[in-house]
C-alpha cells in the first residue's frame, strides 16, 4: 500500500491540474454573466413591433431616396412588389397617413397597396407620392428586370415585347445579353433577340446593325417596321453613312409591308365571311319559305328582332348567368319567332297564296305592327344585351392579325345552323314533304300530303331560324325596335342571288356579298358599297334571273 501511493500521486497530477484550470475559468466568468444584458423573454419578442414594410420609404424624402427603396422593394421578393412599382409609375401610388399607409387608386377606388384589401376612402394624410423624369426611368428598369425573370414564360415574353418601344437607348442590352446565357423557351429567347437586336440597329456597330436587320426582317412588330423604314430612308444617319446597310433595310421594310398586305387581306375575308354567316342566318328561313311558298314576306326582319328581343329578355330573367342565359336564348327564340310565323301564315298569308303583291303589303304592315308592340313592350329605346366572356376578347395571330371571338363563333354557329337546316330536308320526313311541296305542290296533294300543314310548318321552320339569327346579332349589335329593317333588303338579294329556294345558293350568295362588301368598304364606303353591290346584282339577274343555283320544279316554272 505504502509502495501504490507515491504511484497515485504521480498519475493524479495532470488530473488536478486539468481540474484547478477549469475552476480559474468559471471564477473569471462568472462576472461576464452577471453583468451581461438579461436575455429577452418569449412574451417580450412577441410584443415586439415588426420591422416595417420596405414599401413605407416610398413616402418620404427625396428622389434619390425613393429610387433606393423602390430597388430594395425590386429585390426584397414581396409579392406586391410589381402592383406598387407600377401604381407608383402611373401616379396612382398614394402615401401618408398615421400609421403610414400606402393606398393604389384606380379610378374611384382604393385599395391598400400592402394587403390589398378595398377601402371605402383615401386615408386622411394621405397625398399622391410624386416621381421625376429620373425616378420614371429606373422604375421601367425595375419593372422589366422583375417581369424579364417571372416564372411565367408568357409573362416574359410579354416582358419583352414591352421593351420594344425603349429598346433604342441601349440602356437594357447588358441586361438581354445576360437574359440569353439562360433563357431556354423559344418564344421568349425571340423575342429578347428582337429587343436587342432593335437596339443594336440605334446604337451599334455597321457590322451589327447588318446583323440586327436580318434579324429583324421576320418580325410584324410596328416598332420594328418603323426602325427599318428610318434606317433605309435618305435622312437617317446611318443610311448616308453606309447605302448597302440603307438598301438591306429597305428590303427588310419592303417584305414586312407585303407581308401585312397579306395578313390584311386575310382580315378582309374573315370580316367578310363574319358578315356572310350574319346575311346566311338572316336569309336561310326567308330562302326556305319564299322558295316553298312564293311569299314575300316583308316581316322576316321583324321576326329577326323578335329573336333578339327574347335573348335580351331571358338574360333579364337570370342576369347572373350570362352564358345560360345565351344559350338558353337559340332554343327559346327559335320557338318564340316560330310560333309567331306560324300565327302569321295562318292568320293572314294562307287567304293570300298566288297573290304575292297582297302579301307583300299584309306582311309589311304586319311588320309596322310588331315594331309597335315591341316599342310599347320594351320602350324605342335601344336595349344592350351583355356577351359572356369567351365570346369577348379576340385571337391574337400575330401584331398586324387578330380574330374576335364572337364573330369566330358566330362564323360557325351559322354553319352548324345550316347543316341542321340541310339534314332536316334531307333526312326527315318534314323536308321530305317540304321538298314535295315546293317542286309541284299539285302533285304533292294529289298523293296524301297536306300542302296547307306544309306551308304552315315551313313557314314556321324558316320564322324559327330568323329568331337564331336575333340571337346572333344580338351579340354584335344593340337591340332595337328598328334591328330587323337593316337586314331584309341584303337577305332578299342573297336569296335572289343565290337562288330562290336553294340552300346552297343562299349559303354561296351571303359569303359571296359578304366579301364583296368588305373588299368595297375601304375605298367607296359602307353605303357606296352596298350601292354597287345592288347594281351589280340588278345586272347579273338581267343574264341569270334564276340566280346562281336556280330551283327546279313548281318555282323555276313560275
Amino acid at each position: 500500500m505504502t509502495e501504490r501511493i507515491p504511484l497515485l500521486h504521480r498519475n493524479a497530477l495532470p488530473l488536478l491540474a486539468l481540474l484547478l484550470w477549469c475552476g480559474a475559468g468559471l471564477a473569471t466568468a462568472e462576472p461576464a454573466i452577471d453583468t451581461a444584458t438579461p436575455a429577452p423573454s418569449v412574451e417580450a419578442a412577441a410584443n415586439a413591433s415588426p420591422a416595417p414594410h420596405p414599401a413605407l420609404a416610398l413616402i418620404g424624402g427625396s428622389f434619390n431616396a425613393r429610387a433606393a427603396a423602390a430597388r430594395q422593394l425590386a429585390s426584397s421578393g414581396e409579392p406586391q412588389a410589381v402592383a406598387i412599382l407600377e401604381a407608383l409609375l402611373g401616379g396612382q401610388l398614394y402615401g401618408g397617413g398615421e400609421p403610414p399607409q400606402l393606398v393604389i387608386k384606380q379610378g374611384s377606388a382604393f385599395s391598400d397597396a400592402l394587403s390589398g384589401a378595398a377601402l371605402a376612402e383615401l386615408p386622411t394624410g394621405a397625398r399622391k407620392i410624386p416621381v421625376n423624369n429620373s425616378l420614371r426611368g429606373q422604375l421601367r428598369d425595375l419593372l422589366a428586370t422583375l417581369s424579364l425573370r417571372h416564372s411565367d414564360p408568357q409573362v416574359r415574353r410579354d416582358a419583352a415585347l414591352r421593351l420594344l418601344g425603349n429598346a433604342a437607348d441601349g440602356r437594357y442590352q447588358p441586361l438581354l445579353a445576360e437574359l440569353l446565357t439562360s433563357e431556354q423557351h423559344p418564344e421568349v429567347r425571340q423575342a429578347l433577340l428582337l429587343v436587342q437586336a432593335l437596339g443594336q440597329l440605334g446604337s451599334g456597330s455597321e457590322q451589327q446593325q447588318a446583323v440586327a436587320v436580318d434579324t429583324l426582317a421576320d418580325s410584324l412588330q410596328p416598332e420594328i417596321r418603323n426602325a427599318l423604314e428610318v434606317l433605309a430612308s435618305a435622312d437617317g444617319a446611318s443610311a448616308d453613312g453606309n447605302p448597302t446597310l440603307a438598301a438591306a433595310a429597305r428590303t427588310a421594310a419592303d417584305a414586312i409591308d407585303a407581308r401585312i398586305q397579306r395578313f390584311q387581306l386575310l382580315e378582309n375575308i374573315f370580316f367578310g365571311l363574319s358578315l356572310g354567316s350574319v346575311l346566311l342566318l338572316a336569309a336561310i328561313g326567308l330562302a326556305i319559305t319564299f322558295g316553298v311558298m312564293g311569299v314575300i314576306n316583308m316581316a322576316h326582319g321583324e321576326l329577326i328582332m323578335i329573336g333578339a328581343y327574347t335573348t335580351y329578355s331571358i338574360q333579364l330573367l337570370l342576369p347572373n348567368h350570362i352564358s345560360l342565359a345565351l344559350l338558353l336564348s337559340i332554343p327559346a327564340a327559335f320557338v318564340v319567332s316560330g310560333l309567331v310565323g306560324i300565327a302569321i301564315e295562318r292568320g293572314i298569308i294562307r287567304h293570300l297564296y298566288g297573290r304575292p303583291l297582297e302579301t307583300l303589303l299584309a306582311t309589311f304592315g304586319v311588320s309596322l305592327i310588331l315594331q309597335q308592340a315591341v316599342r310599347s313592350i320594351y320602350s324605342p329605346l335601344n336595349r344592350a344585351v351583355s356577351s359572356p366572356e369567351w365570346l369577348s376578347g379576340s385571337w391574337q395571330i400575330n401584331p398586324v392579325f387578330a380574330l374576335t371571338w364572337n364573330r369566330l363563333y358566330i362564323l360557325f354557329f351559322a354553319l352548324a345552323v345550316f347543316a341542321a337546316l340541310w339534314l332536316v330536308l334531307k333526312h326527315t320526313r318534314l323536308g321530305l314533304q317540304v321538298r314535295a311541296v315546293a317542286q309541284n305542290r299539285g302533285m304533292a296533294r294529289a298523293i296524301g300530303v297536306r300542302a296547307s300543314r306544309v306551308d304552315a310548318l315551313t313557314f314556321g321552320l324558316g320564322s324559327g331560324i330568323a329568331g337564331v339569327a336575333g340571337v346572333a346579332l344580338s351579340q354584335l349589335t344593340n337591340v332595337g325596335p328598328n334591328l330587323g329593317q337593316d337586314y331584309i333588303i341584303d337577305s332578299f338579294l342573297v336569296v335572289v342571288f343565290g337562288g330562290v329556294g336553294n340552300l346552297w345558293g343562299t349559303l354561296v350568295g351571303a359569303f359571296g356579298l359578304g366579301i364583296i362588301n368588305k373588299f368595297l368598304e375601304p375605298w367607296a364606303g359602307a353605303m357606296l358599297a352596298k350601292i354597287l353591290v345592288l347594281i351589280a346584282i340588278i345586272l347579273f339577274i338581267q343574264k341569270r334571273p334564276r340566280g346562281l343555283f336556280p330551283q327546279k320544279g313548281r318555282a323555276a316554272e313560275g
